[in-house]
Protein backbone atom coordinates (compact mmCIF):
# COMPACT_ATOMS: atom_id res chain seq x y z
CA UNK A 1 0.00 0.00 0.00
CA UNK A 2 1.25 3.73 -0.78
CA UNK A 3 0.30 6.31 1.29
CA UNK A 4 -1.51 9.63 -0.48
CA UNK A 5 0.39 12.60 0.22
CA UNK A 6 -1.14 16.50 -0.03
CA UNK A 7 0.84 19.38 -0.63
CA UNK A 8 -0.41 22.45 0.82
CA UNK A 9 -0.43 25.35 -0.67
CA UNK A 10 1.80 27.75 1.23
CA UNK A 11 0.13 30.44 3.62
CA UNK A 12 -0.69 33.36 2.77
CA UNK A 13 -0.45 36.75 5.25
CA UNK A 14 -3.64 36.89 6.77
CA UNK A 15 -6.19 39.91 6.03
CA UNK A 16 -8.51 38.85 8.30
CA UNK A 17 -6.86 39.66 11.61
CA UNK A 18 -8.63 42.26 13.74
CA UNK A 19 -7.49 46.08 13.31
CA UNK A 20 -6.65 46.59 16.73
CA UNK A 21 -4.55 43.63 16.82
CA UNK A 22 -2.59 44.67 13.37
CA UNK A 23 -1.92 47.60 15.04
CA UNK A 24 0.05 45.47 18.01
CA UNK A 25 2.15 44.21 15.00
CA UNK A 26 2.91 46.72 13.38
CA UNK A 27 4.61 48.60 16.03
CA UNK A 28 5.93 45.47 16.88
CA UNK A 29 7.67 45.21 13.88
CA UNK A 30 8.64 48.44 13.58
CA UNK A 31 10.53 47.97 17.02
CA UNK A 32 12.43 45.54 15.00
CA UNK A 33 13.54 47.63 12.56
CA UNK A 34 14.24 50.13 15.09
CA UNK A 35 17.05 48.09 16.92
CA UNK A 36 18.43 47.02 14.01
CA UNK A 37 20.07 50.41 13.83
CA UNK A 38 21.56 49.51 17.08
CA UNK A 39 23.31 46.66 15.83
CA UNK A 40 24.01 48.32 12.21
CA UNK A 41 24.72 51.98 12.87
CA UNK A 42 26.37 51.95 8.98
CA UNK A 43 22.50 52.58 8.16
CA UNK A 44 22.60 56.11 9.57
CA UNK A 45 25.61 57.02 7.16
CA UNK A 46 23.96 57.83 4.56
CA UNK A 47 21.10 60.16 5.98
CA UNK A 48 23.84 61.75 8.16
CA UNK A 49 26.61 62.74 5.76
CA UNK A 50 24.61 63.51 2.31
CA UNK A 51 22.67 65.98 3.90
CA UNK A 52 25.73 67.68 5.92
CA UNK A 53 27.74 67.45 2.37
CA UNK A 54 25.13 69.19 0.45
CA UNK A 55 24.11 72.01 2.75
CA UNK A 56 27.88 72.84 3.05
CA UNK A 57 28.40 72.45 -0.81
CA UNK A 58 25.35 74.35 -1.82
CA UNK A 59 25.75 77.16 1.08
CA UNK A 60 29.71 78.10 0.25
CA UNK A 61 29.10 77.32 -3.75
CA UNK A 62 25.72 78.56 -4.68
CA UNK A 63 24.89 80.50 -1.70
CA UNK A 64 26.24 83.81 -2.67
CA UNK A 65 25.52 83.36 -6.51
CA UNK A 66 21.48 82.63 -5.86
CA UNK A 67 20.55 85.13 -2.98
CA UNK A 68 23.75 87.44 -3.05
CA UNK A 69 24.53 86.55 0.77
CA UNK A 70 24.67 83.45 2.19
CA UNK A 71 22.95 83.87 5.69
CA UNK A 72 20.03 84.76 3.35
CA UNK A 73 20.25 81.65 1.06
CA UNK A 74 21.03 79.79 4.64
CA UNK A 75 17.12 80.81 5.35
CA UNK A 76 15.86 79.89 2.00
CA UNK A 77 17.79 76.75 1.69
CA UNK A 78 17.58 74.53 5.24
CA UNK A 79 13.58 73.90 5.12
CA UNK A 80 14.39 72.75 0.97
CA UNK A 81 17.48 70.62 2.59
CA UNK A 82 15.12 69.23 5.22
CA UNK A 83 12.42 68.14 2.56
CA UNK A 84 15.16 66.86 -0.02
CA UNK A 85 16.48 64.54 3.24
CA UNK A 86 13.08 63.23 4.22
CA UNK A 87 12.37 61.92 0.76
CA UNK A 88 15.68 60.17 0.45
CA UNK A 89 15.46 58.86 3.64
CA UNK A 90 12.25 56.99 3.01
CA UNK A 91 14.28 55.14 0.16
CA UNK A 92 15.75 53.29 3.02
CA UNK A 93 12.18 51.66 4.03
CA UNK A 94 12.19 50.24 -0.24
CA UNK A 95 15.58 48.86 -0.12
CA UNK A 96 14.76 47.01 3.97
CA UNK A 97 11.25 45.46 2.62
CA UNK A 98 13.18 44.24 -0.40
CA UNK A 99 16.10 42.88 1.28
CA UNK A 100 13.68 40.89 3.66
CA UNK A 101 11.72 39.79 0.78
CA UNK A 102 15.02 38.70 -0.64
CA UNK A 103 16.15 36.90 2.07
CA UNK A 104 13.26 34.79 3.09
CA UNK A 105 11.79 37.25 5.91
CA UNK A 106 8.13 37.24 4.71
CA UNK A 107 9.07 33.15 4.17
CA UNK A 108 8.62 33.89 8.15
CA UNK A 109 6.03 36.03 7.97
CA UNK A 110 3.65 33.71 5.92
CA UNK A 111 3.95 31.07 9.20
CA UNK A 112 2.21 33.19 11.46
CA UNK A 113 -1.39 35.15 11.59
CA UNK A 114 -0.14 38.44 10.51
CA UNK A 115 -1.92 41.42 9.30
CA UNK A 116 -1.29 41.75 5.83
CA UNK A 117 -0.46 45.70 5.86
CA UNK A 118 1.45 45.21 9.39
CA UNK A 119 4.90 44.28 7.97
CA UNK A 120 4.85 47.32 5.25
CA UNK A 121 3.53 49.68 7.74
CA UNK A 122 5.90 48.33 10.69
CA UNK A 123 9.04 49.17 8.50
CA UNK A 124 7.74 52.87 7.73
CA UNK A 125 7.10 53.37 11.50
CA UNK A 126 10.17 52.22 12.53
CA UNK A 127 11.89 54.01 9.82
CA UNK A 128 10.90 57.44 11.14
CA UNK A 129 13.53 57.26 13.96
CA UNK A 130 15.44 58.09 10.86
CA UNK A 131 13.74 61.16 9.81
CA UNK A 132 14.00 62.42 13.03
CA UNK A 133 17.89 61.98 12.86
CA UNK A 134 17.54 63.79 9.34
CA UNK A 135 15.76 66.30 10.64
CA UNK A 136 18.17 67.22 13.87
CA UNK A 137 20.97 66.95 11.86
CA UNK A 138 20.53 69.29 9.12
CA UNK A 139 18.52 72.03 11.70
CA UNK A 140 21.93 71.77 13.68
CA UNK A 141 23.91 72.12 10.69
CA UNK A 142 21.89 74.84 9.62
CA UNK A 143 22.49 76.82 13.04
CA UNK A 144 25.93 76.17 13.00
CA UNK A 145 26.32 78.04 9.48
CA UNK A 146 24.25 80.62 10.76
CA UNK A 147 20.63 79.64 10.37
CA UNK A 148 17.94 81.84 12.52
CA UNK A 149 14.49 80.40 11.50
CA UNK A 150 12.47 83.58 12.00
CA UNK A 151 9.60 81.85 13.85
CA UNK A 152 12.31 80.27 16.49
CA UNK A 153 11.99 76.91 17.99
CA UNK A 154 8.12 76.32 17.40
CA UNK A 155 7.75 77.03 13.63
CA UNK A 156 10.74 74.90 13.45
CA UNK A 157 8.86 72.11 15.35
CA UNK A 158 5.43 72.74 13.86
CA UNK A 159 7.41 72.45 10.31
CA UNK A 160 9.39 69.06 11.82
CA UNK A 161 6.07 67.41 12.94
CA UNK A 162 4.53 68.03 8.95
CA UNK A 163 7.81 66.59 7.67
CA UNK A 164 7.27 63.53 9.82
CA UNK A 165 3.74 62.91 9.01
CA UNK A 166 4.40 63.61 4.99
CA UNK A 167 7.19 61.10 5.28
CA UNK A 168 4.93 58.22 7.12
CA UNK A 169 2.73 58.61 3.58
CA UNK A 170 5.49 59.04 0.98
CA UNK A 171 6.99 55.94 2.10
CA UNK A 172 4.38 54.20 0.93
CA UNK A 173 5.90 55.32 -2.94
CA UNK A 174 9.17 53.42 -2.14
CA UNK A 175 7.25 50.70 -0.28
CA UNK A 176 5.83 49.69 -3.49
CA UNK A 177 8.91 50.23 -5.62
CA UNK A 178 10.68 47.70 -2.94
CA UNK A 179 7.86 45.35 -3.03
CA UNK A 180 7.70 45.20 -6.80
CA UNK A 181 11.47 45.07 -7.48
CA UNK A 182 13.43 41.71 -8.10
CA UNK A 183 16.72 43.87 -6.94
CA UNK A 184 17.47 46.42 -4.00
CA UNK A 185 19.39 48.78 -6.54
CA UNK A 186 16.59 49.13 -9.06
CA UNK A 187 15.30 51.28 -5.75
CA UNK A 188 18.08 53.06 -5.58
CA UNK A 189 17.49 54.14 -8.83
CA UNK A 190 13.95 55.09 -8.82
CA UNK A 191 15.82 57.41 -6.01
CA UNK A 192 17.87 59.30 -8.51
CA UNK A 193 15.52 58.76 -11.53
CA UNK A 194 12.49 60.87 -9.61
CA UNK A 195 13.12 61.36 -6.37
CA UNK A 196 16.31 63.72 -7.14
CA UNK A 197 14.53 65.34 -9.89
CA UNK A 198 11.38 66.12 -7.90
CA UNK A 199 13.26 68.05 -5.44
CA UNK A 200 15.37 70.21 -7.86
CA UNK A 201 12.40 71.42 -9.98
CA UNK A 202 9.93 71.97 -6.77
CA UNK A 203 12.18 74.61 -5.56
CA UNK A 204 14.36 73.02 -2.80
CA UNK A 205 17.93 74.92 -3.42
CA UNK A 206 16.53 77.99 -6.73
CA UNK A 207 13.80 79.78 -6.62
CA UNK A 208 10.84 78.56 -8.76
CA UNK A 209 10.42 81.99 -10.24
CA UNK A 210 13.88 81.91 -12.50
CA UNK A 211 12.43 78.39 -13.77
CA UNK A 212 10.60 77.95 -17.27
CA UNK A 213 7.02 78.55 -17.35
CA UNK A 214 6.19 74.81 -17.77
CA UNK A 215 8.23 74.26 -14.66
CA UNK A 216 6.52 76.69 -12.86
CA UNK A 217 3.57 75.05 -13.43
CA UNK A 218 4.53 71.93 -12.23
CA UNK A 219 5.57 73.13 -9.23
CA UNK A 220 2.08 74.70 -8.09
CA UNK A 221 0.41 71.26 -7.81
CA UNK A 222 3.44 69.20 -7.11
CA UNK A 223 3.07 67.99 -3.17
CA UNK A 224 6.94 68.22 -3.05
CA UNK A 225 6.74 72.07 -3.56
CA UNK A 226 3.56 72.71 -1.32
CA UNK A 227 5.11 70.75 1.54
CA UNK A 228 8.30 73.19 0.91
CA UNK A 229 6.61 76.06 1.23
CA UNK A 230 4.64 74.95 3.85
CA UNK A 231 7.59 74.11 5.99
CA UNK A 232 9.12 77.82 4.54
CA UNK A 233 6.19 79.52 5.95
CA UNK A 234 6.75 77.34 9.25
CA UNK A 235 9.70 78.44 9.38
CA UNK A 236 10.41 81.78 8.11
CA UNK A 237 6.68 83.61 8.03
CA UNK A 238 4.85 84.08 4.85
CA UNK A 239 1.68 84.49 2.75
CA UNK A 240 -0.41 81.27 2.62
CA UNK A 241 1.13 79.18 4.95
CA UNK A 242 -2.18 77.76 6.29
CA UNK A 243 -3.58 76.88 2.64
CA UNK A 244 0.11 74.96 2.04
CA UNK A 245 -0.23 73.24 5.59
CA UNK A 246 -3.80 71.84 4.69
CA UNK A 247 -3.01 71.02 1.46
CA UNK A 248 0.47 69.20 2.38
CA UNK A 249 -2.00 67.03 4.30
CA UNK A 250 -4.55 66.19 1.87
CA UNK A 251 -1.52 64.97 -0.40
CA UNK A 252 -0.34 62.75 2.07
CA UNK A 253 -3.76 61.26 2.69
CA UNK A 254 -4.14 60.82 -0.62
CA UNK A 255 -0.92 59.30 -1.46
CA UNK A 256 -1.16 57.26 1.91
CA UNK A 257 -4.21 55.54 0.71
CA UNK A 258 -3.37 55.17 -3.30
CA UNK A 259 0.53 53.91 -2.47
CA UNK A 260 -0.83 51.87 0.42
CA UNK A 261 -3.43 49.97 -1.35
CA UNK A 262 -0.76 49.38 -4.38
CA UNK A 263 1.87 48.25 -2.09
CA UNK A 264 -0.02 45.51 -0.10
CA UNK A 265 -1.68 44.55 -3.74
CA UNK A 266 1.95 43.87 -4.80
CA UNK A 267 2.76 42.08 -1.54
CA UNK A 268 0.16 39.86 -2.03
CA UNK A 269 0.86 38.81 -6.04
CA UNK A 270 4.50 38.28 -4.73
CA UNK A 271 4.46 36.01 -1.72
Amino acid sequence: MTAATTTLPPRQLSARVGFFQGISQMFTLAWRSTVSVKHEPKQLADISFQPIIFTLLFTFVFGGAISGDRSAYLQFMIPGMLVMSMLFATINVGIGLNTDLSQGVFDRFRSLPIARWAPLAGRIIGDQFKQVWSVLLVVGVGLLLGFRPEKGFLGVLAAGLLLLVFAIAFSWVPTLVGVAADQAEKVQVFAFAVILPLNFVSGVFAPVETMPSWLQAFAEVSPVAILLEACRGLMNGGDNVTSAVIWSLVWAAVIAIVFGALSVRALKKRI
